[in-house]
């Protein structure tokens, strides 16, 4: 296990100025009277409270990195010489027929009305953040044209500056929300779909309610938490206007913008920013499901729970609950995680660790299911960046698991396409892309493919963090199709457990995947003494 430096970090902009340090603290082992910096003690010291989250809030996303005792990296794919599983209707197993392009990567969730995505990832929550604000086009065209699911997340109304309430306290008009439901819309092909994301103060706004009467939505998405934390979404404000309209509408503020001692404090300047958090959601059974029949009653043909890396109760609670709510999709996401702006010690240090919540979640599911229950389709999240991640999370929680959410890893690529695009209108090309080609048609791999799904007249409206986005699902999905070639499995569910070794015994222990020694041992001495 890799040490840590506790107190230094890239995400919080510290370093330790000695090369030793103690292992637990962080601390410089030799802490010297003068020293000009830059520890989290230190900045801390003047700084106090901006020294909890990553920073410059809305330029970058980040996530924790923990080395974990056990992880993904610790299981290997199988592969085999013989037999194929999944195969297309009339395909029969030869090498001229069974060959890794006619692997089908396509997927489905839902419990009655199902969808269908190309690919068998989605994106994570993309919701208040400045992150997603900017750069929602490129997102929300790049999932569309790739054929999958765009989780738009929380408090997306709540901070719209020209939100309308009407006499009752709900959204009676958000254009930012409009906005963003019609440009996914505009290039959506019929694979995957738009989800609006809901907490307690999007409850007691009406999202659910606007999004389906005046857009129609299919899809509302309940959330008890993520990976990269255990309280409520934050954003950063810049103005004292903005926080106590943010206040006004029902949000926790902080410091209080409406104590003078606070006021004082920004119109000095040490305060820059002030904090806006979402509440603590509190889970009830009973409530539950009373909450999953109000939406339906609106309306929403189907219901999807996300959940974060809580403990074994509440991971059972929510298979449990969702199987008998008839959920649509459950998303089990793991530590560390990764965000726009969440605690970072909170991000590093709280929560179930991916691998050991997902291997839970297989074992509660098939409890389950071999007590006759239907379990909900599950997704995983929590770390995944490469369709070697994606076949494995598909592997351990098989046949339960549908899909991967993937958070940073899909929204790299439309940060990057989006940064291409200026860097040729202003000339500035970097080497790391120059030298592939001077124009848009030459630089991406995937052009003339996206011109053809969308059309040439069209193509030009099409941002380029979204050719990003279709060039990077393209890439996982080719990955993906070799990979399952390779373990003799032509379709998503033909993946099963029996694809992954450990290649540690604590791996095995923790997940019941089998030790590589171990694993098909038996079938192995059959033939050695048949």
């Amino acid at each position: 296990m890799n040490l840590q430096r506790p107190n230094s970090n890239d995400a919080t902009r510290t370093t330790n100025r000695s090369k030793s340090v103690v292992p637990m603290s962080g601390l410089c082992t030799r802490c010297i009277d003068g020293c000009t910096g830059n520890c989290e003690v230190f900045k801390a010291t003047f700084r106090g409270r901006e020294l909890i989250y990553p920073g410059p809030f809305g330029e970058i996303t980040a996530g924790g990195d923990k080395d974990y005792p056990v992880d993904y990296s610790h299981f290997n794919i199988q592969g085999y010489a013989l037999g194929a599983r999944g195969l297309p209707a009339g395909v029969t197993g030869n090498p001229d027929t069974a060959t890794f392009p006619i692997v089908n990567t396509e997927t489905e969730y839902g419990w009655d009305i199902k969808v269908r995505m190309k690919v068998p990832i989605f994106t994570g929550a993309l919701g208040s953040t400045e992150i997603a604000r900017k750069n929602w086009e490129h997102f929300a065209v790049g999932a569309a044209i790739s054929g999958i699911t765009l989780v738009c997340g929380e408090n997306v109304c709540g901070i719209d500056p020209q939100l309308e309430l009407d006499s009752n306290g709900k959204v009676a008009l958000a254009p930012d929300m409009d906005r963003r439901i019609e440009v996914y819309r505009r290039y959506h092909r019929g694979y995957g779909e738009m989800l609006v994301q809901m907490n307690v103060e999007d409850t007691r706004l009406g999202v659910a309610e606007y999004v389906r009467k005046k857009h129609g939505l299919d899809t509302i998405e309940l959330k008890w938490g993520q990976g990269a934390k255990c309280i409520g979404g934050e954003i950063k404000i810049g103005s004292l206007e903005r926080a106590l309209e943010l206040q006004k509408r029902g949000y926790i503020i902080t410091p209080d913008p409406s104590n003078p001692v606070s006021q004082a404090a920004f119109k000095d300047g040490a305060i820059k920013e002030f904090e806006r958090h979402s509440r603590l959601g509190f889970i009830d059974e009973e409530a539950f499901y009373t909450e999953v029949q109000r939406l339906r009653d609106l309306g929403f043909k189907r219901i999807t729970l996300k959940t974060g890396a809580y403990g074994l109760r509440e991971l059972a609670m929510a298979i449990k609950w969702s199987s008998k709510a008839k959920i649509d999709l459950l998303t089990i996401d793991g530590a560390p995680g990764g965000t726009g702006m969440s605690p970072w010690r909170m991000m590093e240090e709280w929560g179930m660790p991916s691998l050991y919540l997902h291997a839970a979640a297989y074992e509660f599911c098939r409890e389950l299911a071999d007590r006759g229950e239907r379990v909900p389709d599950i997704a995983f999240a929590g770390g995944f960046s490469s369709e070697d991640g994606v076949f494995k999370a598909l592997a351990l929680g098989a046949p339960f698991t549908k899909a991967v959410c993937m958070g940073r890893a899909l929204m790299i690529p439309g940060i990057v396409g989006k940064n291409i695009q200026q860097w040729l209108k202003d000339g500035k090309l970097p080497r790391t892309v120059s030298q592939f080609g001077s124009t848009q048609e030459e630089i991406f791999v995937c052009y003339e493919e996206v011109k053809d799904i969308v059309g040439a007249d069209e193509m030009k409206n099409i941002p380029l963090g979204a050719l990003g986005i279709y060039s990077y699902s393209d890439k996982i999905r080719i990955g993906l199709q070799q990979l399952m070639a390779g373990a003799r499995c032509f379709s998503v569910p033909a993946i099963t457990r029996s694809e992954l070794m450990s290649l540690t015994e604590e791996c095995a222990r923790a997940t019941g995947i089998p030790y590589l020694m171990d694993a098909y041992r038996e079938e192995a001495m059959q033939v050695l003494r048949g």
